[in-house]
C-alpha cells in the first residue's frame, strides 16, 4: 500500500469520528445500508443472499470428522456483523444430537492506540468489505459463495495413553473450520470458528495484512525501520463475539461462572455463582464460565453445557467513554436489537454492551465475550504483517458420559 493511499485514509478516517470509519468503503456506506438486516446480500457484487429455512446448498455445511462426530450448521454472510453462523448442532458419536447455539458473529473489533488517537470500531457493514477467496486461501476445502471456506485440518493429539504391554492408545484430533476474510483499512481480518470432534469450539480472529503507518513518540511505539527515528503506534485489538446459545433449544439455559479460591493454600474450593439475570464479569485466576441446560442430562445423570475459558486476553480497560471495555464477558437476555458490542445500529436500542445489561431476568442467555491482544508493532510486521490471532474456547463438559472417541 502506497504512502499516499495511507495517508488519504488517514485524513478520511479521523474526520470520521466513532463507528466503521477505518475503511473508506464502510465509512461512505449510507445508514440506510449499514442496518440491513442479517442475511441480506452483502452487496450486489457478492450476491450473497439470505439461506433457506433451516438452510439449504450452499449455505449448509454438515460435516462428519473422521472419529465420527458430526457438526451441522448454517452459514450467512451479514451486512453488519459479516460471516455469521446459525443452528449450530453437535452430534457425538453413538450419541444423541444436540443444539448448541443458535447464532454466533463477531460483534465488534475495537482498536484503540496507545497515543490516544484513533480510536476505531471496524465493525458496523463489515460484510461490504468480504474479500473474495481464491483456492490457495482455502487449501483443502471448498470455497462457497466465493467468500467462505469449509475445510478441516489436524489439531494434534486427541489422546495418548500408553498400554505397556501392547501399542499404544493414540488418536488424531480433526476440526471443521469455517472462515471468511475482510479488507478493513490496512488490516485484512481471518474471521474463523473451529468445530473439533471432541465437540468444543474456538471462535479466534486472525490480523494480517499490512501495519497502519501512525507513528508516534517512543512512550507509545517501536522502533520501526532503520535506527531509531520512526516509531509505529501500538494499538490494541478488542474483539468481541456475541454467542446466542439455545443448548438442546432456548428454555432452562443458564450461565454460571466458577471460581476456585484458595490461592496460596494447600486447599482449594469450588465456588458456584448463577447469573439470573443480567451482568457483567471480569477474567480472574482459576474462574470459567458454562452455560448449562438445566433439565437436558448425559447418561450418568449430569446436566449438559458448554464451558467458555477465556484466560488469553490482554484484558484491556479503557476510559470512561468506553465503558464498554470494563467487562470480558457479559451475559444478556436474547433481544434481537442487540446486535453490536459498541456502535450498535438498531433504532430503539442502547448502543452498546454494558448498556445491554440492567439487571432484567435473563430467560434465554446471549453471551458476549471480549478478547483484547495489545499489539506492540516489530521489525518483522514489515509487509507483509505476519497473522497474530486472538480467541477464546468453548468446551463440551458433560455433553457425554465419557469419551466417545
Amino acid at each position: 500500500m502506497t504512502v499516499f493511499l495511507r495517508l488519504a485514509l488517514s485524513c478520511a478516517m479521523l474526520a470520521g469520528g466513532l463507528g466503521s470509519a477505518r475503511a473508506a468503503s464502510t465509512q461512505a456506506a449510507p445508514a440506510a445500508r449499514a442496518v440491513t438486516g442479517a442475511g441480506a446480500s452483502a452487496s450486489a457484487a457478492h450476491a450473497v443472499r439470505a439461506p433457506a429455512a433451516p438452510c439449504s446448498a450452499p449455505y449448509r455445511i454438515d460435516k462428519t470428522l473422521p472419529n465420527g462426530a458430526r457438526w451441522q450448521l448454517c452459514w450467512e454472510m451479514r451486512n453488519i456483523e459479516g460471516l455469521a453462523l446459525t443452528k449450530v448442532v453437535y452430534t457425538p458419536k453413538g450419541n444423541r444430537a444436540v443444539t448448541v447455539l443458535r447464532s454466533t458473529a463477531l460483534a465488534q473489533i475495537h482498536v484503540p492506540y496507545d497515543s490516544g488517537r484513533p480510536r476505531y470500531h471496524d465493525i458496523g457493514a463489515l460484510g461490504y468489505n468480504a474479500i473474495a477467496l481464491q483456492s490457495a486461501d482455502c487449501p483443502g476445502g471448498e470455497r462457497r459463495e466465493q467468500f467462505v471456506c469449509v475445510t478441516t485440518r489436524a489439531r494434534g493429539h486427541a489422546y495418548l495413553k500408553s498400554d505397556y504391554d501392547g501399542p499404544n492408545a493414540s488418536a488424531q484430533g480433526r476440526d471443521l473450520v469455517v472462515f471468511s476474510a475482510f479488507q478493513v483499512g490496512w488490516y485484512t481480518y481471518l474471521v474463523e470458528w473451529a468445530f473439533s470432534d471432541d465437540g468444543s469450539i474456538t471462535p479466534r480472529v486472525g490480523a494480517t495484512g499490512s501495519l497502519s503507518g501512525f507513528t508516534t513518540t517512543p512512550e507509545h511505539g517501536w522502533p520501526i525501520g532503520v535506527g531509531a527515528r520512526t516509531f509505529e503506534t501500538s494499538h490494541n485489538h478488542n474483539i468481541f463475539w456475541r454467542l446466542d446459545f439455545d443448548i438442546a433449544g432456548k428454555a432452562d439455559d443458564l450461565v454460571e461462572q466458577y471460581d476456585f479460591s484458595g490461592s496460596g493454600t494447600a486447599k482449594r474450593k469450588l465456588e458456584r455463582t448463577a447469573f439470573a439475570r443480567e451482568t457483567k464479569a471480569v477474567n480472574g485466576p482459576m474462574r470459567w464460565w458454562r452455560v448449562v441446560d438445566q433439565k437436558v442430562r448425559n447418561a450418568d445423570g449430569h446436566r449438559v453445557s458448554w464451558e467458555i475459558n477465556n484466560s488469553d486476553s490482554s484484558e484491556y480497560r479503557g476510559p470512561a467513554n468506553e465503558a464498554f471495555t470494563r467487562a470480558d464477558v457479559y451475559v444478556s437476555t436474547y433481544r434481537s436489537c442487540e446486535r453490536l458490542a459498541t456502535v450498535n445500529p438498531s433504532p430503539g436500542c442502547a448502543k452498546s454492551v454494558d448498556r445491554y445489561i440492567n439487571g432484567e431476568r435473563v430467560k434465554d442467555p446471549v453471551v458476549w465475550v471480549n478478547v483484547g491482544y495489545h499489539h506492540v508493532p516489530r521489525d518483522e510486521d514489515g509487509d507483509l504483517m505476519p497473522t497474530h490471532w486472538q480467541g477464546f474456547r468453548v468446551t463440551a463438559r458433560d455433553v457425554t458420559a465419557k469419551n466417545p472417541r
